[in-house]
């Protein structure tokens, strides 16, 4: 018998930097967008995620938030 997963989900992280996506590309960097994924507990972390990692697209540290 399969083991119940419980609440833990699988979540898609995206840079939340709105210039991210404008921003022209510097050399050697990806042309796409930047995703993470991660896991977070459904019963204790209700509200959409939000951590800072770093984005190669924008060579810098910034907010990445979850999406659908």
């Amino acid at each position: 018998m399969a083991k119940n997963k419980g609440s833990r989900i699988v979540i898609t992280l995206e840079c939340a930097d709105t210039d991210c996506r404008t921003r022209p590309l510097e050399t050697k960097r990806s042309a796409g967008y930047t995703r993470y994924t991660t896991t977070k507990n459904r019963r204790n972390t209700t509200n959409r995620l939000e951590i800072k990692k770093f984005c190669p697209r924008c060579n810098i540290h910034c907010t990445f938030k979850e999406i659908k």
